[in-house]
């Protein structure tokens, strides 16, 4: 398996047990970015990611549950054919040009979607009472790559505006704030 492959397998299993810990009434509760309820930072995943990473490679799209009915089943479908094409070494070198540039399947996964998968955890744990600690290594890699990209980021429009925390603050709320959530 390559790197990129083990780095979603482990990022995609935490994010796997706080969805697993959702109880059924929470998928409504009011999750960060404003505006989303818990269930459609699932939906987020599900709606990017297939056009991105499956259609761009060639992959089949699986048939995804409705995030209405089963947010959790519809993670669990996009996770399996993500890590699916990970670990199948023929696909996973395969390049196409995607923006920013040409990238193999396994480059493109890691920076755009593992990464999203990673901060999307905390939304996901802060909406519905999970546990929002993040692992402190992905974070501080997370943190060191971003922030000289300040003002790139925030045109992309992905971003929020960055929240002001204290100089002193830890990495994790660093990186929170960074990405436009309230810590």
């Amino acid at each position: 398996m390559s790197a990129e492959s083990d780095r979603f397998r482990r990022i995609a299993a935490d994010f796997t047990r706080i969805v697993d810990a959702v109880s059924p009434d929470a998928w409504d509760a009011p999750a960060p970015p404003e505006g989303w309820r818990a269930r459609d930072v699932i939906g987020h995943l599900v709606e990017w990611f297939p056009g991105l990473f499956l259609d761009t490679w060639g992959i089949a799209r699986p048939a995804f549950p409705s995030i209405e009915d089963d947010p959790a089943g519809a993670w669990v479908v996009l996770r399996d054919v993500v890590q699916a094409s990970l670990d199948d070494p023929e696909l996973a070198g395969v390049e196409r040009d995607i923006l920013p540039g040409t990238m193999t399947f396994a480059t493109a996964v890691d920076r755009l979607g593992t990464s999203d998968v990673f901060m999307h955890q905390w939304d996901l744990a802060r909406a519905t009472g999970g546990d929002e600690r993040l692992d402190p290594d992905e974070v501080h890699a997370l943190l060191v790559e971003m922030e000289p990209l300040d003002e790139i980021l925030r045109r992309s429009g992905h971003y929020g505006p960055r929240v002001e925390v204290p100089a002193d603050a830890d990495e994790q709320t660093r990186l929170v704030a960074f990405i436009g959530r309230q810590p």
